[in-house]
């Protein structure tokens, strides 16, 4: 536990002086705010074991009622990001009572259906500028101290953000209804045998798992001063899953590392495309065009192929087989 404490703060100290070394913020910010959203994704898929295909309705909510409340409303930049956090846990509350009362690809497909309801009224409400999205979002003062229009302050308010939702699902985990979430993945019918009330923890789940996919995207909305209907699209809800799966399933790292791997490779457009590649060391990214989604694509086929745990999960399970061995009596 103290290694793993370690490892984390060393983790945010090497975030935490990029800007210093040429890394460009706008692609760190970006990082964390898809590597919190797939980080709450996992917290439901990975550690509960509810396959959902629409989170991106909690990411899409939460950027336009941030957006909203800050730009239309006139509220401060932490209350407009309370009230997207709180749309979307009530929109999670709503879709997981309705969700959760069937399992497996049942779910998985209930969940899809409500997200592309949510979509289709983003498309069509005023208030979110349908195609055009709600641009021109203020990013206005943290406590109204802190300017947010400087880059290099808003950096370390979306890092403590990023810090703060991975602390609480670290925190679930590691407690005694994790232990429960992760006893419903493995054998469900033995957790209900055991007297547990599994809708009830299912729920709960779905909701916190919401709430922190809204942060994300709360967050999001302040780092490019805008909320468009991509963040509410049922292929944002694929590509989540692809962070997850490739990082890790059912690690806590994982899904930060397959969140860094995937906006690497998606950043490819036109000039800030090529600035991104020289900052991170990689020129050859920024020629691949819209052919990004077929490297992608394979990378995604070799992790299923030869990563069945993912990338952290199977360094991970590396690293327990070389312990056993040095374990082992000669």
């Amino acid at each position: 536990m103290k290694r793993h404490a370690l490892g984390y703060l060393a983790f945010a100290v090497i975030v935490a002086i990029l800007p210093f070394v040429g890394v460009y913020p706008i692609f760190v910010m970006k990082v964390l705010c898809y590597a919190l959203f797939a980080c709450a994704f996992n917290l439901l898929l990975g550690f509960t074991g509810l396959l959902s295909f629409g989170h991106a309705a909690f990411l899409g909510t939460a950027a336009y009622v941030t957006g909203h409340a800050i730009k239309i409303w006139g509220l401060p930049t932490e209350l407009g990001l309370l009230a997207g956090v709180g749309a979307a846990a009530l929109l999670g509350l709503v879709m997981g009572a309705v969700a959760i009362r069937r399992s497996g690809i049942y779910f998985a497909m209930i969940t899809l259906a409500l997200s592309q309801m949510v979509f289709f009224f983003f498309l069509q409400a005023r208030f979110t500028g349908g195609e055009d999205g709600l641009q021109g979002v203020p990013r206005g003062t943290l406590l109204g101290i802190i300017d947010l229009s400087r880059d290099l302050n808003l950096y370390y308010v979306v890092l403590g953000i990023f810090a703060l939702g991975f602390f609480i699902i670290w925190r679930t985990v590691n407690s005694p209804f994790g232990q429960v979430l992760k006893a419903l993945r493995e054998n469900e019918p033995r957790t209900v045998s055991l007297g547990y009330d599994v809708e009830r923890f299912k729920l709960l789940a779905f909701v916190l798992s919401a709430a922190l996919a809204g942060l994300a995207g709360s967050a999001k909305t302040l780092v490019f001063v805008s909320a468009t209907l991509s963040d509410a699209t049922w292929q944002m809800s694929g590509l989540v899953i692809l962070m997850t799966l490739i990082g890790g399933l059912g690690t806590l790292t994982g899904p930060v590392l397959g969140a860094f791997v995937v906006v690497l490779l998606e950043n490819k457009v036109g000039d800030m495309g090529v600035a991104l590649a020289r900052m991170t060391g990689v020129e050859w990214f920024a020629g691949l065009g819209e052919s990004v989604t077929i490297v992608i694509g394979l990378i995604f086929i070799i992790c299923v192929m030869a990563f069945r745990r993912g990338i952290v999960g199977e360094i991970g399970a590396l690293i327990d087989r070389r312990r056993q061995a040095t374990a082992r009596p000669v």
